[in-house]
């Protein structure tokens, strides 16, 4: 573009020029050696440019042909050059592809066309070839000659890096990976590596600043590096509480102001508070998180901020919870298990089962268990809720790749990946089809009577048939019939002919019940205890199983 702008300016000059000599006619004399040579201006300047063309042409004409040995060799290096740039892209593609004999064809091509110190991509290409040939210690070879090289070196540490891995060395990968950042702090991958490292060995500060170095290159985005910046805050936190428990809350708070949400977070900022006596600070670090987001862990550490507080005031404590998020699964439990420990059994058995028709889950059963256990000692209803507890699909725990802990780690124990673990259940139970004869839990909850209820006229509760795709579940308090009720093997124990048959049981006859009309309370004597057999009566057609 700049050459071609200065040939136009150049040729608007000759033209401005010989344009002004057009209007400005004269002659030219010149006198040599007694010949006189007159000519006009324009034919003068005319001739004059011409000379300085025909210069020009006769010293490019002289400059080609003074060159041309070198012009030939270029041609043909160039040519050869060409050819083994062919052969390097061929090779790098079939290793790519796994075509191992077609690369190394391509890698010695290569060497005969172009000179290694020429292009250190023949290095990888060789690499590559040796590793789909299972050649590894070639392989490393290769690597190390390509980490002296500076042009070469975040490639051949890339390279050693991912040997040591897959050999299992990983002190070996962490000083590839922590040499490599010296070199080169902007590679994600030895960032990444180098930080976990660090994290592992308890390095919080390390770690803490070379992430900082790595949000300042613009490796990682401001959300994902505030967040893990919240989580080595945390992790650093956890381990200063009991030695610092200032400096913990001050690290703890930091990540707060990140990570608004991390309840690990909170939780150890409310104990430094406590740790200082200090029970509003600690309330009010708790209320924040609460509201985002309701956890049964800032519930526990809110409920027993004072260790004084009787079990009333520890409800009245949970019960401000459930003010600021109610209609939540996690606010109902917490006032649940509050109320049960005050002995105010009522308000306990309405959230639990509350929390039951919002959230069927294992906790809610459980705790419903024990509430029966505690109010009435009824074993049979007892048994029903562990029975439901079996059933229902599991509490959600901190899941990290698979792997579930009792408590928040900053990183993942099978892979080491930063701030890994997430709140949720450890799997999802299977869904199928409710079979005819077995108790849905909402079915139970919903014809739950009132506790005066529990001494009304007896029947006997349906078991509920194990599912196809489930496990069998254990028998929970066998009952040991007497020697003389022992039965043949291939006859089961039947219930007393007086036993009500549930009206949500078909017999296998196709038969109605006799007393199909009669109406019965849920709950009687345990749904297990067949009762007095009376050997007179009839047997009836529906047989129940027990277990």
């Amino acid at each position: 573009m700049v050459r071609l702008f200065i040939f136009l300016v150049v040729v608007l000059a000759l033209g401005w020029g010989f344009s002004w000599l057009a209007d400005r006619p004269g002659l030219i004399s010149i006198t040599w050696q007694d010949h006189l040579i007159e000519t006009s201006l324009m034919v003068a300047a005319t001739a004059m440019v011409a000379l300085v063309g025909a210069a020009m042409l006769l010293w490019w004409i002289v400059g080609v042909i003074w060159t041309s040995p070198y012009s030939v060799r270029r041609y043909f290096r160039a040519r050869k050059r060409d050819r083994g740039y062919q052969a390097l892209s061929t090779g790098l593609i079939a290793a790519g592809a796994g075509n191992a004999l077609l690369a190394r064809k391509m890698s010695l091509r290569t060497r005969g066309l172009i000179s290694a110190d020429q292009e250190p991509l023949i290095h990888l290409l060789e690499a590559q070839a040796a590793l789909i040939e299972g050649k590894h210690d070639e392989a490393r070879k290769k690597f190390e000659q390509m980490a002296e090289d500076p042009e070469t070196r975040e490639l051949g540490l890339r390279g050693l890096y991912m040997e040591a891995r897959r050999l299992g060395a990983n002190e070996a990968a962490r000083q590839y990976a922590e040499k490599a950042v010296e070199h080169a702090p902007y590679l994600p991958w030895a960032a990444q590596a180098t930080l976990e490292s660090r994290s592992q060995s308890g390095r919080w500060d390390d770690a803490i600043r070379l992430l900082d170095q790595q949000r300042m290159a613009n490796i990682l985005e401001k959300p994902q590096a505030e967040r893990w910046k919240a989580v080595l805050l945390t992790a650093k936190a956890n381990d200063r509480l009991e030695g610092d428990p200032k400096g913990a809350r001050d690290d703890a708070m930091a990540a707060l102001k990140l990570a608004r949400d991390l309840v690990p977070a909170a939780v150890i900022a409310a104990k430094a508070w406590l740790r200082e006596d200090n029970v509003r600070k600690a309330a009010s670090t708790l209320e924040g998180v609460w509201k985002l987001g309701p956890h049964p862990e800032i519930a526990r550490a809110y409920i027993r901020a004072r260790s004084g507080d009787s079990t009333v005031d520890r409800l009245k404590r949970a019960e401000k919870l459930e003010a600021m998020r109610p209609n939540n699964v996690e606010s109902l439990l917490a006032v649940a298990q509050a109320a049960l420990d005050a002995q105010e059994f009522k308000k306990a058995r309405a959230k639990a089962e509350a929390a039951a028709r919002m959230e069927a889950r294992e906790a809610v059963y459980l705790l419903l268990a024990d509430i029966e256990e505690a109010e009435t000692g009824d074993q049979g209803r007892v048994r029903h809720w562990m029975a439901q507890a079996l059933r229902a699909p599991r509490d959600p725990a901190w899941v990290a790749d698979g792997f579930v802990s009792e408590k928040w780690l900053p990183l993942s124990p099978v892979t080491g990946r930063l701030d890994a673990f997430e709140w949720k259940a450890p799997f999802d139970q299977l869904e199928g089809p409710v079979e005819e004869g077995s108790l849905a839990a909402d079915t139970a909850i919903a014809s739950l009577p009132p506790v005066s209820a529990v001494n009304a006229e007896p029947r006997a509760e349906p078991r509920a048939e194990p599912r196809a795709e489930e496990a069998p579940k254990p028998i929970l308090f066998p009952v040991k019939p007497a020697p003389q009720e022992v039965k043949p093997p291939q006859k089961e124990l039947a219930v007393a002919a007086k036993t009500p048959t549930p009206a949500n049981v078909t017999p296998k006859d196709g038969k109605p019940p006799e007393n199909e009309g009669e109406p019965v309370p849920f709950f009687g004597r345990p749904p297990d205890d067949p009762g007095v057999k009376d050997p007179d009566a009839a047997q009836p057609a529906t047989r129940l199983r027990l277990f």
